[in-house]
């Protein structure tokens, strides 16, 4: 049973294409040449460039295995870690930089990552005086795809730290479990800190008191918030045998609110719109019923959980303007916004 989820997952449209175009970019491809990067994944040049695409992990495997191919470089994974600086990442990227130290970074990363790249699996502990970050892949990988997103996992990680410091972290420690490859002259020109192969997992570790130094670029309010969203998100989401509406979710909660629809939904589900809706409709729901319930949960969190404005509320709902916003969430709460946050305003400060 454990087998046929990994299975299953691993063919779930989850993982944003942002990834993948960025590969792209790292090689240098125009849109003629995009097929190479995406022979055997089934995915066709248009279904790749939409701009809010999802991958499965089998597909970005391929991808990646494409790539090294294309580049010919076996330090292909460095040179892409380089490039996904902390603003590739959306939600997760948002709630790390805006943390109050590098702790919490690592540990909104440590939320966050399974909605993003749901195959990589981080775990934190601390041992003494150092904080450790341990990496582990949730599925079956060869050797130099393995290294490959070790490469990369380990330099996003540190791009997180350096930008949060606000300098190399010199006193970090790196420890592979792949042997030193015939580029470990490079890794220096790639990573701060010592550098170690052959050992017994992928990890990073940080001495804590370097990861309490605080973030210059903090926005506590922020913070706080992006990391309920994630909690509220992983709680849906948590279940062994998805459903058709659980997997819908999934794909809402990791674009911006209310960007996707029908079309791509069921593109990603590898099914017609008719199929997703028949699908939907066996499990007593449907489409806009799913998307109206996650909008409606965003706007009441944001109106709950924190001081923003009605209009920079809308503006994060992705309305155009917030007579909009007004009339969608008085559909779905019988209620203004303005009522809505005033009634509820003693119970969340009760429970806080």
């Amino acid at each position: 049973m454990t087998r046929q989820a990994n299975i299953s997952q691993n063919l779930t449209a989850d993982i944003p294409s942002n990834y993948s175009r960025l590969i792209a970019r790292e090689l240098d491809l125009t849109a003629r040449q995009l097929p190479v990067l995406l022979l055997g994944t089934g995915l066709g040049v248009r279904q790749f460039l939409r701009e809010d695409g999802l991958l499965s992990a089998t597909q970005q495997v391929l991808i990646l295995r494409n790539a090294l191919v294309l580049s010919g470089q076996p330090e292909f994974g460095l040179m892409l870690g380089k490039r996904l600086t902390p603003a590739t990442h959306g939600a997760m990227g948002f709630a790390a930089s805006s943390s109050p130290n590098l702790l919490s970074a690592l540990q909104a990363i440590h939320i966050f990552l399974p909605t993003r790249v749901s195959v990589i699996e981080l775990r934190l502990q601390q041992v003494e005086t150092h904080l450790e970050c341990t990496l582990h892949f949730r599925m079956s990988l060869d050797a130099d795809i393995q290294r490959c997103l070790a490469d990369t996992i380990i330099k996003v990680l540190l791009e997180f730290g350096e930008f949060i410091i606000g300098r190399p972290l010199n006193e970090a420690e790196i420890f592979f479990p792949h042997p030193a490859p015939t580029y470990h002259a490079l890794y220096s020109d790639y990573l701060s800190g010592q550098i170690l192969f052959g050992c017994d997992h992928l990890k990073l570790r940080l001495p804590m008191a370097l990861c309490l130094e605080p973030n210059a670029s903090a926005n506590h309010e922020s913070y706080r918030f992006a990391l309920q969203q994630c909690e509220s998100m992983l709680a849906q989401l948590q279940t062994h045998k998805p459903s058709y509406q659980t997997r819908i979710k999934k794909m809402m909660l990791s674009r911006p609110p209310g960007t996707l629809n029908e079309d791509e939904a069921a593109a990603s589900l590898f099914m017609s719109k008719r199929t997703m809706a028949r699908k939907l409709k066996e499990e007593n729901t449907g489409f806009r019923q799913i998307r109206d319930e996650i909008m409606s949960q965003q706007a009441a969190s944001y109106l709950c959980d924190s001081r923003l404005s009605i209009e920079n509320i809308a503006v994060l709902m992705n309305y155009h303007d917030s007579a909009n916003f007004r009339r969608a969430f008085k559909r779905w709460f019988d209620q203004p916004p303005e009522t809505f946050r005033l009634n509820t305003k003693p119970q969340a400060m009760h429970l806080s």
